[in-house]
């Protein structure tokens, strides 16, 4: 499995409901869309929950890595980055990833990263944050966690999706979420 993230940093003055019709309009296109696991549709304001900046940012999920070329390489993100410019594509290996028969009723999102150490112990690292992620979703309230590293900056994600917004710290950064497009049943 593979995580991806891209953001569009938007102005101060931008018009955020222009977003939130593009999600209303576009976000069931993905729908069922090959090789996805999830696609959240992510927004944030700035000034709410901590954010700096409104944002564009949705988070995606897949299953296989022919479903991030197939999404990279097809029509709807050239119609994207004809609207928004050329995005920084963020990806990550993904260690664990739990999701809740739930997950349609996700609200909220939040995304953590963290770098690695030079030299830390991976294999320990990676036990401990997958442990974390299936205790997110068993008993820690998030419908959905992913936890995953990029072996060339070396970060680390955990990036979970939520009915409510909870408590967060500076580190954090929350979205609300707009559309959840999910795999095919």
């Amino acid at each position: 499995m593979i995580a991806m993230q891209y953001s569009f940093t938007l102005p101060a003055d931008y018009d955020v409901s222009i977003i939130d019709r593009r999600i209303r309009d576009k976000g069931p296109l993905l729908d069922g869309f090959p090789n996805l696991g999830f696609k959240a549709y992510l927004s944030a304001l700035k000034g709410e929950f901590g954010s700096h900046d409104n944002l564009y940012a949705p988070f995606y999920l897949w299953q296989e890595p022919e479903g991030v070329s197939d999404f990279l390489c097809g029509p709807a993100f050239q119609t994207l980055i004809g609207a928004f410019g050329w995005p920084q594509v963020r990806t990550w290996i993904v260690w664990q990833a739990e999701i809740s028969p739930d997950i349609a009723a996700a609200r909220f999102a939040t995304r953590d990263i963290r770098h690695i150490e030079p030299y830390a112990p991976l294999a320990e690292i990676r036990r401990a944050d997958s442990a974390e992620a299936a205790a997110d979703v068993v008993t820690g309230g998030a419908l959905a966690s992913v936890s995953g590293f990029e072996p060339t900056t070396w970060t680390r994600v955990r990036f979970r999706l939520w009915k409510e917004i909870p408590e967060i710290d500076a580190h954090t950064q929350a979205y609300r979420v707009g559309h959840l497009s999910l795999a095919r049943a």
